[in-house]
């Protein structure tokens, strides 16, 4: 498979900078992510190769403009719609809620 998502090798897109001391986690939100992944992952909702495909399914333009825990999101939530866990409405609901503010 060769899409937007296997990048090694390719050239031309800029210097690689790593962050000092990066750390595990730049934001709350990516801690919970983490923790969803795990308890989902570990709950047999899915695998590893349905979880690296989801990814490998985002468009181009969504992959190359987020982040490494917004891939993991992405990924999560395509998966468990897909396997009926939670209804693309219910989730579209939630999502709006947290926007709006609330928990």
């Amino acid at each position: 498979m060769n899409g937007i998502h296997d990048l090694g090798g390719m050239h031309g897109l800029g210097a690689i900078n790593p962050e000092p001391n990066e750390p595990v986690f730049h934001a709350g939100w990516e801690r919970r992510v983490f923790g969803v992944m795990m308890a989902t992952f570990g709950g047999g909702h899915y695998n590893v190769d349905q979880f690296r495909h989801a990814i490998e399914r985002m468009p181009a333009g969504e992959y190359l403009r987020s982040s490494y825990y917004e891939h993991w999101l992405h990924a999560m939530e395509t998966l468990l719609v897909e396997g009926g866990a939670v209804g693309a409405e219910e989730l579209r609901a939630r999502q709006a809620a947290l926007a709006g503010g609330g928990a």
